[in-house]
C-alpha cells in the first residue's frame, strides 16, 4: 500500500485530541489484503452531498488536492435532481437562501445567472381548503370559521396560563406555543406523517431547532404592528438552480476536477482503518473490486451510525449500541408527468389532510420553466415519508403512481385520467430522528467521533442533524479548516443561532 509519510506542503494537521476514556488502547487490526491503487490523495472526503462538495471545495481553495468517493451515481445526496424523459425532478424541494456569505459566494460564483431568483409560494391543504403557509392568523381563523376559532383562541390562553412546565416532547413544545387546538390542526397529522411516530415521541428539539420563534401570539403582534422577531418562515424568495438543485453540485464537481481532484462515483467506502483514534485508510469497493487508499485527512458525511459500524477496529460497544439506535426516516417521491397546466400556483403544497398518504406535492413548473420539457404538460413530485423496507417503501412502482394519481384527484388538483407518465424514486436515511433516545445516543457517538484525530464528521447525516443546506456546506468548510489550521469549531451546532429554519417538518 502506498502510504502517505508527511503530510503535503503547507498542510496543518490538526493537533492530535486526547484518546477517548472508554477507547481500549489497540493495535492495528489485521486484515484480508486488498489491492492498492496506488493513488495518495491529501485528503479524501466520503459523500458527494452539498457538505462533501463543499469541504472538497474548501481543500482545493487551500492547495489541496481532494478525493470525494460518492457510493451512488448522481452528486447531490438528497439534495439530487432526478431526470425522467427530459423533466427534471427535485428531490425534495431545495430553496436556496442563507445568511452566510460564504456560502452565497460560492453559489453564485458556481451557477452565476443560472442562478435564478424565485418567488416563493406554499400553502397547507387541509379539511379540503388551502390555508397560507407561512401561517397567517386571520386566513387561519377565517378557514376554520368562527367558532373553531373561539376554540383555537380559547386553548392558546388555556395554555398561556397553565403551559407544561417541562417541556421534553415536540407535542408539549408546541402546545405551549400555539395552544392545544392549533397544534391537532396544523401540526399533529402532517408531523406523524413525516416521522411514523406520535408528536409525543418527537424530542422538543426538533421543534426548538425548526419552529423556534414562531407561536401564535407573535402572529398576533403581527397583525397590529411590526415587531423586531424576524421568523424564517416569512422569506418570500429564494435563488433556485435553472435547471434544479443538481446543476449546483455538477457544477462543484466539475470545479474540483478542473482544479486536479476527483469525484469518484460508484464508490462506496465499506472499511475505515484506525490505529487507536488515528484513520490511516480506506476500503472502498467499486463493483466487485475493493481496493484500499491512504491518506492523512478525511471529511466524512455518510450516516453517522454507519461511519461507526465501519470503523475498524470497532468502537467500544456501548458507543457501537448507541449508533445503531440512531434512527433515519426515508421518502419516495412519485414523479408524475401530467397532461395539464396551471395546476395550482405553488411551489409546493404541505397536505395536512389526513384521508390521503401524501405529505408533500412539488409543482416545478413553479421552480424553474426550465424543469419541464414539453410546456404543455407539467412536473410534479408527490412525496410519502416511509421506512426503508416498509410496505410504502416496497409497494410497486406502478402501484405508488396510481395512487398518487388517485390522491391528486381526491384533493381536488387534478381531473381524472391526466396522467400520462411516471417514475419512482427512493431516498434512505433522509431525515435523522429526533427520538425519545436522541439527545444520550447522539452524545454517546458525539464523544467517541470527536476524538477522531484527523476525521471530521459533517452535513446532516454525518452529523446525524436536521440541517439546511447551506448549514451542511458550512459544516464541510469548517471541517476542512479545522482539519488544516487547527480552528476550533463547534460543527454540531452550527445552525443554533440562526434563524430561518421551517417551522413544519420535511424542508
Amino acid at each position: 500500500m502506498a502510504e502517505i509519510e508527511d503530510p503535503s506542503p503547507g498542510t496543518a494537521v490538526a493537533p492530535v485530541t486526547a484518546v477517548c476514556p472508554c477507547e481500549p488502547m489497540v493495535d492495528k487490526a489485521e486484515d484480508k489484503p486488498v489491492p492498492d491503487t496506488g493513488r495518495s490523495p491529501d485528503c479524501i472526503v466520503i459523500g458527494a452531498g452539498p457538505a462533501g462538495l463543499a469541504a472538497a471545495l474548501e481543500f482545493l481553495r487551500h492547495g489541496h488536492v481532494p478525493l470525494v468517493l460518492e457510493k451512488d451515481s448522481i452528486v447531490g445526496g438528497i439534495a439530487r435532481t432526478e431526470s425522467y424523459r427530459g423533466f427534471s425532478f427535485d428531490m425534495g424541494g431545495h430553496r436556496f437562501f442563507t445568511k452566510s456569505d460564504a456560502v452565497n459566494r460560492l453559489w453564485q460564483d458556481l451557477l452565476g445567472e443560472d442562478f435564478l431568483l424565485r418567488p416563493r409560494l406554499s400553502r397547507i391543504f387541509y379539511r379540503h381548503k388551502f390555508f397560507a403557509y407561512p401561517p397567517r392568523l386571520w386566513d387561519a381563523l377565517i378557514g376554520l370559521g368562527p367558532r373553531e376559532s373561539i376554540r383555537v383562541l380559547a386553548s392558546y390562553l388555556r395554555w398561556q396560563l397553565l403551559p407544561y412546565r417541562q417541556v421534553t416532547t415536540f407535542e408539549q413544545w408546541v402546545t405551549n406555543a400555539f395552544g392545544k387546538r392549533l397544534f391537532e390542526h396544523f401540526f399533529k397529522t402532517y408531523t406523524e406523517k413525516v416521522w411514523g411516530i406520535p408528536c409525543s415521541d418527537l424530542r422538543a428539539e426538533w421543534a426548538a431547532q425548526r419552529i423556534q420563534d414562531l407561536s401564535l401570539g407573535v402572529m398576533m403582534k403581527n397583525l397590529v404592528r411590526k415587531t423586531g422577531t424576524r421568523v424564517t418562515t416569512l422569506i418570500d424568495r429564494f435563488h433556485y438552480p435553472r435547471f434544479g438543485p443538481g446543476m449546483m453540485w455538477e457544477a462543484a464537481r466539475r470545479r474540483i476536477h478542473g482544479g486536479g481532484g476527483e469525484v469518484r462515483m460508484n464508490a462506496d467506502v465499506i472499511r475505515v482503518h484506525r490505529n487507536r483514534m488515528h484513520i490511516d485508510r480506506i476500503v472502498v469497493r467499486e463493483g466487485e473490486r475493493e481496493y484500499s487508499i491512504a491518506a492523512e485527512l478525511f471529511v466524512s458525511s455518510m450516516p453517522l451510525s454507519e461511519l461507526v459500524g465501519k470503523l475498524d477496529p470497532l468502537p467500544p460497544p456501548p458507543v457501537l449500541a448507541a449508533a445503531g439506535n440512531l434512527r433515519h426516516r426515508g421518502f419516495l417521491t412519485v414523479c408524475l408527468i401530467v397532461d395539464a397546466t396551471d395546476l395550482f400556483p405553488d411551489n409546493w403544497i404541505y397536505v395536512h389532510e389526513p384521508g390521503v398518504r401524501v405529505a408533500r406535492i412539488q409543482n416545478y413548473t413553479n421552480w424553474s420553466k426550465a424543469m419541464v420539457a414539453d410546456e404543455t404538460k407539467s412536473g410534479l413530485g408527490l412525496e410519502y415519508f416511509c421506512n426503508e423496507g416498509d410496505e410504502l417503501w416496497c409497494m410497486d412502482d406502478t402501484e405508488l403512481i396510481a395512487l398518487a394519481g388517485r390522491e391528486l384527484e381526491t384533493i381536488g388538483l387534478l381531473p381524472p385520467g391526466q396522467v400520462i407518465d411516471g417514475q419512482v424514486y427512493r431516498i434512505a436515511d433522509a431525515y435523522p430522528v429526533y427520538d425519545n433516545n436522541y439527545t444520550a445516543n447522539l452524545a454517546q457517538v458525539r464523544n467517541f467521533c470527536d476524538g477522531l484525530e484527523n476525521l471530521r464528521t459533517v452535513g446532516r447525516n454525518g452529523l446525524h442533524r436536521y440541517n439546511n443546506m447551506d448549514h451542511s456546506m458550512l459544516t464541510g468548510m469548517y471541517a476542512v479548516r479545522m482539519l488544516l489550521f487547527g480552528e476550533h469549531h463547534d460543527l454540531w451546532s452550527i445552525n443554533i443561532e440562526q434563524e430561518y429554519h421551517e417551522w413544519i417538518a420535511g424542508s
